[in-house]
């Protein structure tokens, strides 16, 4: 395939939805997503008889095509012409085709015979010959082509992981294609793989710096694709992931607890790939991931906050861990303690002339009689690479009469020659239309989804589908995993090109300067011409807070988007409205408010063209009265509106998509109307703590995730939708499981903590609750179930079961015998006080927490669980033995028995006691010095007798904070202090296993380990008797 060619999607998938879709494609799209493979969605199409325009554009715009073969392809029109379009794009893109028989003979595929040969016959009534000799030559050509056959795989989830990995592979072979046409690439990362020092185990943290469009995210982008597959885990952090994280949480405050661990939440559930992963403590990151080897990359770094938050300390990760932080503000990193920097600097005057060249000629050098025009543009350009990019596509493909005209407009500028620069492309885009659209980026729609772009512009006169693919090509936008991008020195000029538009800021298309927008506020001097507003409340000068006029919007009758937010959650709001808010522009499309100071909407606001409706933490009681016209509103937030009462009547708003009332306080109960939301997906209320009710008899078929975490008044199961594939209930009080409940789509269900103890009165064995349960299921979270006292043989049908939490339930004794879920991946039955029998039910599992448990073994068959990586086992007071198979388990990363114990005796309770280490460290001449760790309690409670008690103590005596010359001594003596001041210890033995660290080091002998770090690891055995 060309490297050329600017793909929007990396792989498309071409399947019959009826054999698949819920399946074997649900389970593929989460692993390539998971490798971060971006797979084209075919959710926002709706299917004809014959593929679309858009369809086709996608299949085009794909750089594998992966096609599912299975029973029913064949009897779908639909799906054999997309085979006709692939197989064109095949021979005439190179692009690559991957087949997938899915239960089926290839042969049947290839001669159409058999089962499939007789369902495509009947798809081929009434159709041409030509098109029926088409669909059969697409259908021998595919099944011609090397791929994979299900039958040939004994585990379904080994082929999906096969396959993505296959994909990947593909990708990895062309990544140097890939950045063939950033010249000087392998210069650069030569000098960073010298900072990297690969292959020292030990975490290292190392800093790229250098000024806007020097190619920073470049060079960072080609080290993830070549480094990341030697890590366990790895995560490229963009702008718009830092954004999102830190959408309604404050940057300027940097104590923000909340925000802090918000961008820790989301930071894990990508990095771990586990979606809903809750964390209650800043320390849990390091918790997760103090024994991953893992990859992480910040990029366009300007919040010390964000790496401080992300990256706080090197001991947060597994050994040869790599932290790259990308800024232009060298200070973040220093600050940070990261010695180790590259400075990307503006390339040589011979290798920007090549940027230069293979932007826009696609070679090193210039073709005859360009050489000495080529020369004057990157000396103009001041050898900025991003301005050599830009302007080299742009003048692709010109004679040199072109080129001679645009030098000429360079010439001119003597200040501002990036804008200008950048300037000269944007002028010179074909048409008003792809102009229009770069405006609207530039102002409003920087990192967002290419989805909604369409939605939000789909009443206008652009053709966004073709505009964003003129401004790719021209490299004025990039396209990242469906998110549109602009550079900040690009989004800078399209600002400049708007603000060029009049000297009148209430005549400009677009506001997005906070000074601008308060005048026209506050004067109420808008006019027709203002298409979008975008302030940023936290830029408000604090002493002239910003007053607007109740009339403000009246004479922007045209106004489409408006967007209103802040980045400082617990500041005062300096924006008010202390006349009220008489008028609202009827156009609007994008109506975006944080904590919108009204009680209500203007009561003449007409919502008609209202696509986007998100009023986060307002002070709303109520939206408006009587049914609003809202055919056109596809997502509503209004989350934390703690004063919200009511929600309106919503019978028109049939294509909204995602309701989020979460942390509404004050809502009791949701409207009767909700039953026309005919395309309702996302429902989030959590947080909602006096709902009561929620409408019963509504089957809502397109709901799929519904959240009613922390409703704590509302006692009847959600009877809303029986195709819900995520519920989660935590924290509710419901207090009964309908006895013909069915979820037959159920993926995921939470039911921990529920406040109602009638709910799990008489549950004994959840074999009622299994009956609502499908074998679709791959998550099931329960908890304090106190009558529960064994599982079900039932838990067998669950065959796609990942993650199993069944904790705190007191009476639980014993689990199913001779049962092998194999796609089970994680098992917690924490706080399962009674359980004895270590759990007999996956051998493919990762992990498993058996914390607080009365487990009395870790039997020899542990041998056999050949994936365990984390086993955990703290206060299990009644553990008598541990198999040493336990030591043949190759993956293991950590088994971890703190304050688990072997008595020899029982007697009478006693109080706890604590042991304090400390290691003394002395050199040849006498001199020392001592590091001592933290005191490490036994138990909070414990009998007397003889104990064995194993912590892991982490001490102070890595190379960051010891001096040079305590990095000298070569002898270490450890020594232990009972501390207990009413009874009597007697330390009757010990044991240490030094986890070591063998990195060579200037410092000492090759090959010979650094005394400083050996010990930041001792697990320590002690055994005392208590009399």
């Amino acid at each position: 395939m060309a490297s050329s060619r600017n793909w929007l999607f990396d792989v498309f998938p071409s399947f019959s939805g009826e054999d698949v879709r819920q399946t074997f494609l649900s389970h593929l799209l989460k692993e390539l997503d998971r490798k971060l493979i971006s797979a084209f969605k075919d959710s926002e199409i709706k299917k004809s008889q014959s593929i679309g325009p858009e369809l086709e554009q996608a299949i085009r715009d794909s750089r594998i095509s992966v096609v599912i073969l299975s029973k029913n392809y064949a009897s779908s029109s639909w799906c054999l012409d997309e085979l006709l379009e692939i197989k064109k794009c095949k021979d005439i893109f190179g692009q690559l085709v991957i087949p997938i028989f899915y239960r089926l003979d290839p042969t049947h595929v290839r001669k159409q015979t058999g089962e499939f040969g007789e369902v495509f016959d009947k798809t081929c009534h009434n159709k041409t010959e030509e098109k029926k000799n088409q669909w059969k030559q697409a259908l021998t050509d595919v099944a011609n082509i090397h791929g994979y056959h299900s039958r040939n795989w004994g585990n379904e989830a080994k082929m999906i992981e096969h396959i993505a990995n296959d994909v990947l592979n593909k990708f990895l072979s062309t990544t140097s294609k890939d950045f063939n046409d950033f010249v000087g690439i392998d210069d650069h990362i030569a000098k960073m793989s010298v900072l990297l020092h690969m292959e020292c185990e030990e975490v290292r943290m190392v800093g790229i710096w250098g000024s806007s469009g020097i190619g920073k995210t470049t060079i960072a982008r080609a080290l993830f694709s070549r480094l990341s597959r030697h890590f366990q885990s790895s995560i490229f952090i963009d702008r718009a992931f830092i954004s999102k994280s830190m959408e309604i949480y404050s940057r300027g405050n940097p104590d923000d607890y909340n925000m802090k661990l918000n961008l820790q939440r989301n930071f894990l559930s990508e990095i771990l790939d586990k979606k809903d992963i809750k964390i209650d403590h800043l320390g849990a990151l390091a918790e997760r991931l103090k024994y991953h080897k893992v990859l992480i990359i910040i990029d366009d770094l300007d919040d010390q906050v964000v790496l401080d938050t992300l990256a706080g300390q090197a001991q947060w990760f597994g050994r040869g861990s790599r932290i790259i932080a990308i800024t232009k503000d060298k200070h973040i990193l220093t600050a940070h303690g990261i010695n180790h920097i590259y400075e990307v600097k503006l390339p040589s005057e011979k290798l920007a002339l090549q940027i230069l060249c293979q932007s826009a000629f696609r070679k090193n050098s210039p073709p005859h009689g360009y050489l000495e025009l080529a020369c004057e543009v990157v000396e103009r350009v001041d050898s900025l690479p991003l301005g050599l990019n830009v302007l080299g596509s742009h003048l692709r493909g010109e004679d040199k009469e072109y080129w001679l005209d645009q030098l000429s407009r360079l010439r001119k500028g003597i200040d501002g020659k990036i804008h200008k620069t950048l300037r000269v492309s944007y002028d010179g885009l074909n048409n008003k239309e792809d102009k229009a659209l770069f405006r609207h980026i530039a102002c409003l729609f920087n990192y967002s989804g290419i989805i909604e772009i369409k939605k939000l512009l789909a009443d206008s006169d652009l053709d966004v589908n073709m505009g964003l693919r003129n401004l790719n090509d021209n490299s004025l936008i990039q396209i990242r995993r469906q998110t549109v991008v602009m550079h900040s020195l690009l989004q800078e000029m399209g600002k400049e090109v708007v603000r060029s538009q009049s000297n009148e800021p209430g005549k400009r298309e677009f506001l997005t300067d906070s000074k601008d927008i308060c005048n026209v506020l506050e004067e109420d001097i808008g006019s027709k011409n203002v298409l979008g507003i975008s302030l940023n409340k936290d830029e408000i000068d604090e002493k002239d807070e910003l007053h607007v006029h109740n009339s403000a919007f009246k004479g922007m009758r045209n106004l489409r988007f408006l967007n209103i937010y802040t980045n400082q959650s617990m500041t005062k709001d300096r924006l008010h409205l202390l006349e009220g808010l008489d008028y609202l522009p009827p156009k609007l499309r994008l109506l975006s408010w944080d904590r919108y100071p009204m009680r209500c909407m203007p009561s003449k606001f007409c919502p008609k063209y209202l696509v986007k409706l998100k009023m986060q933490g307002s002070k709303l009681e109520k939206l408006w009265e009587g049914i609003g016209n809202l055919t056109c509103l596809d997502y509503m937030d209004l989350s934390e509106s703690e004063n919200l009462k009511e929600i309106p009547d919503l019978s028109l708003a049939t294509n909204l998509k995602t309701l989020n009332l979460s942390g509404c306080s004050s809502l009791v109960d949701l409207p009767l109307s909700i039953r026309n939301l005919s395309k309702l997906m996302t429902l989030e209320m959590s947080g909602c703590i006096n709902l009561r009710t929620l409408p019963s008899g509504i089957n809502l078929q397109s709901l799929l995730s519904v959240d009613l975490r922390k409703c704590s008044e509302l006692n009847s199961f959600p009877d809303i939708s029986t195709n819900i594939s995520d519920l989660d209930l935590n924290e509710t009080a419901i207090e009964e499981i309908p006895s013909n409940l069915r979820l037959q789509n159920l993926v995921s269900l939470r039911m921990e903590r529920i406040k109602s103890e009638r709910l799990w009165a008489s549950v004994q064995s959840l074999a009622a609750l299994m009956t609502a349960l499908t074998p679709l299921l791959t998550k099931l979270y329960l908890s304090n179930i106190t009558s529960l006292v064994e599982l079900p043989s039932s838990f067998q049908n669950l065959n796609k079961l990942e993650q199993l939490r069944i904790t705190e339930c007191i009476y639980l004794e014993t689990l199913p015998t001779g049962m092998n879920i194999e796609s089970l991946d994680y098992l917690d039955l924490s706080g399962c006080t009674r359980l004895r029998s270590f759990p007999e039910i996956s051998t493919n599992i990762s992990t498993i927490n058996l914390n607080n448990t009365g487990i009395e073994e870790v039997p020899s068959w542990i041998g056999n669980f050949s994936k365990l990586r984390f086993l955990y086992m703290r206060k299990c007071f009644k553990l008598k033995c541990v198999s040493l198979n336990i030591c043949k388990i190759k993956q293991l990363e950590k088994a971890d028995f703190t304050v688990s114990r072997i008595h020899s005796n029982k007697a009478s309770w006693c109080d706890s006691p604590s042991a304090v280490i400390c290691c003394r460290f002395s050199d040849r001449f006498g001199n020392s010095f001592q590091s001592f760790g933290q005191p490490h309690s036994f138990t909070p409670y414990h009998q007397k007798g003889s104990h064995l008690f194993i912590f892991d103590c982490r001490l102070l005596l890595n190379r960051d904070n010891a001096t040079p010359d305590e990095l000298n001594y070569n002898q270490v003596c450890i020594e232990f202090r009972i501390i207990e001041d009413r009874s009597i210890f007697i330390l009757k033995g010990c044991g240490i296993r030094i986890f070591e660290d063998h990195c060579p080091s200037p410092d000492n002998q090759p090959g010979k380990p650094h005394i400083s770090r050996i010990f930041q690891h001792l697990y320590i055995e002690i055994y005392v008797s208590h009399n």
